[in-house]
């Protein structure tokens, strides 16, 4: 096992040949995310999620994940993170006097688009959290740079190049430049990552920012998105239904099926130039 694939011996079949080769394969692994944090004068600790992930950059999924469920706010929120009880355990604790609403989190139970609770549940959920549509901004990403964005981040994806079996998430300028890349086994935990660090870096809320991902644009990375103050969501494949409404709810560009030189829009098309 190496970094974030693992080679492994596989029977491949070609007609009526039979060899054995080896194979990479992505590791999948839990990550527990513990929080500790202040309540009526006395430090507590909660088990607040448990996901399947691609070891790697685990604070800024972590982070992330905190920060699109609205546990967090402000880097300065942070007072350490750490790994704990070996490499698939992490821990938050928050500065003393932090306000935690963990009842937050009930939402993450069902913003996954494979869950089956109802758009109008989903979209009242996120308003809840107090969250404006973004304002008419100056930031606008040209056809040539949306164009050019996949193969840029598909040249970026290590692990993918080796296993075929991760996605990736990026946030790039408006000149095509790409600040931050990474992978994961699961599409929400690549754009986790992705926010995490921009995060962390005090570069939110990135409203001179788009952000690429390499699948379909379903409603828990828009709703991602939309928290970062990103003002675009760009994906290779499909958008569903509830993305595309959040989308012209918080007046987010969202752009799908950006193969080769052609895309749709179906959200904010006054930011794409010509």
């Amino acid at each position: 096992m190496t970094g974030r694939s693992q080679v492994i011996n596989v029977t491949k079949m070609r007609g009526n040949l039979r060899e054995t080769t080896e194979d990479s394969v992505a590791i999948e692994e839990p990550l527990e995310i513990r929080l500790g944090y202040e309540d009526a004068g006395k430090r507590r600790t909660r088990s607040v999620s448990i996901t399947m992930r691609t070891p790697g950059d685990d604070e800024d999924l972590a982070t992330g994940f905190l920060f699109t469920e609205s546990i967090i706010r402000s880097p300065d929120d942070i007072a350490i993170i750490k790994p704990c009880d070996g490499d698939n355990t992490l821990r938050m604790e928050l500065e003393d006097g932090v306000d935690v609403d963990l009842d937050r989190l009930q939402r993450h139970f069902y913003t996954s688009s494979s869950c089956g609770v109802c758009g109008k549940a989903s979209l009242d959920a996120l308003r809840a959290t107090g969250l404006e549509p973004l304002p008419a901004i100056p930031a606008q990403f040209s056809r040539d740079v949306l164009v050019d964005t996949p193969g840029r981040l598909r040249a970026m994806q290590e692990t993918f190049a080796k296993t075929g079996g991760l996605h990736a998430a990026a946030a790039f300028g408006s000149d095509g430049e790409l600040l931050v890349v990474r992978e994961d086994i699961g599409r929400h935990n690549a754009v986790d990552k992705v926010i995490g660090a921009l995060f962390r870096a005090a570069r939110l809320p990135a409203r001179d920012l788009g952000l690429m991902v390499s699948g379909r644009a379903s409603f828990e990375l828009m709703q991602k998105a939309a928290v970062a103050g990103m003002p675009l969501l760009a994906a290779v494949s499909a958008p569903s239904s509830l993305a595309v409404e959040l989308a012209r709810e918080f007046n987010v560009t969202l752009v799908g099926f950006l193969r080769g030189d052609t895309f749709n829009v179906y959200a904010g098309e006054e930011r794409i130039a010509e």
